[in-house]
């Protein structure tokens, strides 16, 4: 069974959202795409957790809603400390295997969580969140998304937005973040924004969940200049399980089924493009609306299955499930 490394799902916002409202849904069992048992019957050895913050039902404390989720991670992982241990640092991950227990590893979906504020941005930090991304779906602070359209029918839709550069506040950010050993996430980010994390960083950084535009038309995607110049810099990104993001058109329905095949596509394209060291798994599991042929974390191995049929090696299939993702993990989390 190869092991599985997972950066991106939104699994502690549901569990959130469950709590909240009375429920008592259980990271062990829930019947959400990720949970612990579904975990260990896929093989994962580490599972990326966000505090998905939606900005818009933050209202205008985001900091304190992205520390109630937080709060639901620690509950969550703590009853379990048989099974998954918290990571802060790369010798965590190398232990919690050691001693057969899976890995968590905590980030922020949405930078506007910080306000604009360094110190939350180190709180956060001691807090053990190790990965963030810059944005979400709104501006904030720090940047903007890729342009939100509407038809005349009402549907919306997403434009790149070249136009658009982090503000002076984005990239103070990324300098903490570099210092403080925090990996940045450029998925959601737009365009403009993108390119201006190349040209103010100087370390490995991430796109946890997304795919490539060349064959999907979207601006979550990368394109291929993007994906080309990740590799260059050592970095990784995520194929992303939403359909979305996958389909030569991207879906206007929640319909659609992710297919492995599509999977695939991607990954052959972005191997091609920039090696296959830019590639990792990016699942964006209980995020994604759509129904997907890898129905849960349990069904992880059948990608593998995938991948061999379709030619890829061994060594490949290991770098793409966690060995390109570790790399990172070991140069970033000292």
């Amino acid at each position: 069974m190869v092991r599985v490394i997972d950066m991106h799902c939104d699994t502690i916002s549901e569990l959130y959202y469950n709590h909240r409202d009375g429920g008592n849904l259980s990271v062990l069992d829930s019947p959400l795409h990720v949970n612990l048992e579904k975990m260990e019957k896929g093989g994962y050895g580490l599972q990326n957790f966000a505090l998905f913050t939606h900005l818009e039902r933050a209202g205008n404390r985001p900091f304190e809603y992205c520390m109630r989720l937080a709060d639901t991670f620690f509950t969550e992982m703590k009853a379990h400390t048989d099974k998954i241990g918290i990571v802060r640092n790369y010798g965590d991950i190398e232990e919690n295997w050691r001693l057969h227990k899976m890995s968590a590893l905590l980030t922020v979906e949405e930078g506007g969580v910080c306000q604009g504020e360094l110190a939350f941005l180190r709180i956060l930090y001691e807090l053990g969140v190790r990965m963030m991304t810059l944005t979400w779906n709104f501006q904030n602070e720090l940047g903007w998304p890729n342009q939100k359209e509407q038809t005349e029918s009402g549907n919306t839709y997403y434009v790149p937005d070249t136009r658009h550069g982090l503000t002076e506040k984005g990239v103070a950010f990324l300098e903490e973040m570099e210092g403080l050993g925090m990996i940045i996430d450029i998925s959601h980010l737009n365009d403009k924004g993108i390119w201006d994390v190349f040209e103010h960083t100087k370390k490995p950084f991430v796109a946890s969940h997304s795919n490539c535009r060349q064959l999907t038309p979207h601006p979550r995607n990368l394109t291929d200049e993007m994906i080309r110049k990740l590799a260059e810099r050592g970095g990784v990104a995520g194929i992303n399980f939403c359909s979305a993001f996958l389909k030569e058109e991207a879906p206007d329905t929640q319909e659609v089924m992710s297919a492995i095949q599509d999977m695939i596509r991607h990954m052959k394209h972005m191997k091609q493009i920039g090696g296959i060291e830019v590639i990792g798994l990016g699942t964006d599991f209980d995020g994604i609306e759509n129904p997907v042929e890898i129905s849960d974390a349990s069904k992880m191995q059948q990608l593998v299955w995938a991948m061999e049929q379709a030619g890829f090696t061994s060594g490949e299939i290991d770098a793409v499930f966690h060995g390109n993702v570790l790399r990172v993990y070991k140069e970033i989390l000292s």
